[in-house]
């Protein structure tokens, strides 16, 4: 069982939905949480919903200025989650650049430069625990999910190889892969979501992963192994199972 207590947790993106509910739990675990998120006014009420004392600096994945002007007002810290994300149900047929650059420029890039800030000075100390959000709809190209499922197959595997790298030194590194998660991110789907979590479910499930040792977590369970199992079937055969979308 990890000890959050006097720990100093970072989390990015977490104002709101996951990222707020699973704040709550570190922080109610005794850990010093930092929220990040580019609104303020909601940044503020998430601070004021923790149970202990948290602080909130604003910060804007898509600027490396950002990144770094927030880092040098967060100061030393334990361990970083990411939880940004930036989601549009989307088909190939009614592409939008703006907002497929946008999915991947949150969900991906976001990651990439909050990694060139953080990492190497962690790795310096040998030290630190890292938490990656990516999602099990990442497993596989899916129907309406044109920039989103991409982004996440890239942060996956962008995380998979930090493990491989760094397992055997001070740096922990971590992937959850949630399924749906009722959030203001998901209201904006129109179809049907198998096994949909409601956010504090997820965060305590995220919140379990991040005291136990183990690399990946997939949940809610079922529907997480639907997607793993789907990438040893013929392709042919997954889309017909999947439907049209």
């Amino acid at each position: 069982m990890r000890d959050f207590v006097g720990k100093r947790y970072w989390l990015i993106g977490g104002s709101e939905g996951l990222g707020l509910a699973l704040a709550k739990k570190l922080s109610g675990a005794g850990a010093k949480v930092i929220l990040s998120g580019r609104d303020e006014a909601r940044l503020a009420e998430a601070v004021a919903a923790m149970p202990a004392p948290a602080e909130a600096v604003t910060l804007d994945v898509t600027s490396e200025a950002s990144i770094e002007a927030a880092l040098a007002q967060v100061g030393a810290f334990d361990g970083v989650v990411y939880l940004a994300g930036a989601y549009w149900p989307m088909k190939a047929q009614a592409w939008e650049a703006s907002r497929v650059e946008a999915m991947i420029d949150t969900n991906l890039l976001g990651l990439v430069r909050l990694l060139s800030a953080v990492l190497p000075g962690m790795i310096a100390a040998n030290r630190g625990h890292l938490v990656v959000t990516g999602s099990i709809g990442g497993y596989r190209g899916l129907p309406g999910a044109i920039g989103y499922s991409a982004s996440k197959a890239g942060v996956m595997a962008l995380t998979e190889s930090l493990y491989a790298d760094l397992r055997d030194t001070g740096v922990e590194v971590q992937l959850v892969n949630p399924g749906f998660i009722r959030t203001r991110l998901t209201e904006k789907n129109r179809f049907r979501m198998p096994f949909i979590m409601e956010p504090e479910a997820a965060a305590q499930r995220m919140f379990e992963h991040m005291c136990a040792d183990n690399f990946r977590a997939n949940f809610p369970v079922l529907f997480a192994s639907f997607f793993r199992f789907s990438q040893l079937l013929p392709d042919g055969l997954f889309y017909r199972l999947l439907g049209k979308g």
